[in-house]
């Protein structure tokens, strides 16, 4: 299992913003296309000083997948233009990380 993580930050005020724009145009994009291997997507927020962080992190069976997804240049971040409105800046480029344990309870 592959984990691809991804950051972006945002104004306070533009916060909510972002978060329906995941919600309801980001999320369900990626949903849509059916990737084979594509498991979850979860979404982490947390308030700094004078921003809002939020966090991607997205679970694939294996890298394949991520390809099959993003094409051969994969490490590349998948920011749609609505999102990139609300956003005052994000990373480029993503990481990718195997996850070698995980713990339900």
């Amino acid at each position: 299992m592959i984990a691809r993580i991804w950051h972006g930050w945002t104004s306070p005020e533009n916060a909510p913003k972002y978060e329906y724009v995941l919600k309801h145009e980001v999320i369900p994009s990626i949903e849509d296309k059916n990737i084979e291997g594509f498991r979850n997507i979860k979404v982490l927020k947390r308030t700094l000083k004078d921003e809002i962080e939020f966090i991607t992190i997205m679970q694939f069976d294996n890298l394949a997948c991520i390809k099959n997804f993003m094409g051969d240049n994969y490490d590349r971040s998948y920011v749609p233009e609505n999102a990139k409105k609300v956003l005052s800046r994000f990373d480029d480029t993503v990481q990718h990380y195997e996850i070698v344990n995980e713990i339900n309870y």
